[in-house]
């Protein structure tokens, strides 16, 4: 019988992860290498085979409260600013698909997922405690922690991230590589924008060789903007820091007046490495197993990180609550449900690197065939619609 499940980080995955075992019956302990858990980050998009798990994890009232529900998404094209629609959004998204797409601030949804794991359990979260060694034996896994101390359990769950600890210490996985792309990341509050920017839209503005990804957060009050720019090389020793508003605005050059708007009304210009690692076809070994970034890190051009690592935390815990005295059968169905399905996700990640950054959107009227061709009706829905329709709940 299971007794005792550990996971490593108490991000989205390792969050979501907990709360779906616990509401099963299963006693967790997450050891979250940060002292304390704090409500930081940017934006990020929960599309409906998300927020499906949210309900079912029972947090998605509180989310949508925070949140904002976008009615639409667009594409723009970078310098005139032409428009064309992606999809509709809002409405038409709880029906088609019975749940809504969220816009979110991603401290918020990791302070509501905390909220939710210490209503469950007050102690479940252990902090300041990394994982910084596993030990994978046949009758148990014992983790050493930062702390000093030792704890063991009957399985791990490596919730790590895409610098995962325990995927290193398991399967021996290399570091992770620059994929050739750094993003600006900032946070705007709306207040300061132009009124015409500040609508309930989702604008993903496409142009060669790089690629803007605009929308409102927490409740309308705040805009996130991300710009994604091709480079050959990463030429700081983090893979995250402060850029300049200049340097911002300067890979940017020539690119619409509302772009600018944003890049002039950020407070400090983030900017940070895209990295990647190439697709797993097992993720567990032993006792201990993997979700989210740790074993399928993507490219954020799907928007769907984030939720990829939200379906794989119900399905896990789904399948080891039936196999509660068989985590090797659990495993085996964990991968046969999520290993094709998130590296699809992957591949598909970056093959719109590609579509977003192509060369033929150049000049205008070149631009317009190209756009026409990649995001008309039937295109979106082959690129979309096998996401947003899954249901990671009930098992596909």
């Amino acid at each position: 019988m299971m007794r005792r499940v550990l996971i490593a980080g108490a991000g989205i995955a390792g969050l979501c992860t907990a709360i779906a075992l616990m509401q099963r019956g299963l006693r967790v302990t997450i050891c979250e290498q940060e002292e304390t858990l704090r409500a930081t980050g940017a934006g990020v998009q929960i599309s409906p085979n998300g927020t499906r798990v949210l309900a079912s994890l029972g947090v998605l009232d509180a989310l949508r409260r925070l949140a904002v529900e976008p009615t639409a998404k667009t594409i723009r094209l970078w310098n005139s600013g032409e428009t064309w629609s992606l999809f509709d959004l809002g409405a038409m998204s709880v029906a088609e698909y019975g749940f809504p797409y969220l816009m979110v601030h991603r401290g918020d949804l990791h302070t509501t997922l905390a909220n939710a794991v210490r209503q469950l359990d007050p102690d479940a979260i252990v902090q300041g405690t990394g994982v910084v060694a596993v030990d994978n034996r046949a009758d148990a896994v014992t983790v050493s922690l930062s702390s000093g101390e030792s704890i063991s359990g009957d399985v791990l769950i490596g919730a790590d991230g895409i610098h995962s600890v325990v995927r290193s210490a398991v399967f021996g996985a290399g570091p992770a590589h620059f994929t050739g792309c750094m993003a600006w990341r900032g946070v705007i509050p709306s207040s300061r924008l132009p009124p015409h920017i500040q609508r309930d839209v989702g604008t993903n503005w496409v142009g060669p060789g790089r690629h803007v990804v605009t929308y409102p957060l927490r409740r309308g009050e705040l805009f996130n903007f991300v710009g994604v720019v091709e480079r050959a090389g990463w030429e700081t020793e983090s893979w995250t820091a402060k850029g300049t508003r200049d340097e911002c605005a300067a890979d940017f050059a020539g690119w619409h007046p509302d772009v600018h708007a944003l890049i002039d009304n950020i407070d400090v210009h983030y900017r940070w490495a895209l990295m990647s690692r190439p697709p797993m076809a097992r993720w567990s070994a032993g006792r201990v197993v993997l979700v989210g970034d740790a074993c399928h890190p993507m490219l954020p051009f799907m928007a769907q990180g984030a939720v990829m690592a939200i379906e794989d935390a119900i399905t896990l815990a789904r399948v080891l609550a039936a196999n509660r005295n068989d985590f090797v059968t659990a495993f085996a169905n964990y991968e046969a449900e999520r290993v094709m399905r998130a590296n699809r996700c992957v591949i598909a990640a970056e093959r719109n690197r590609e579509i977003f950054h192509n060369e033929r959107l150049m000049e205008a009227e070149d631009a317009n065939q190209y756009v026409s061709a990649q995001w008309n009706e039937a295109k979106v829905r082959e690129r979309y619609n096998w996401l947003f329709a899954f249901d990671a709940v009930g098992g596909g």
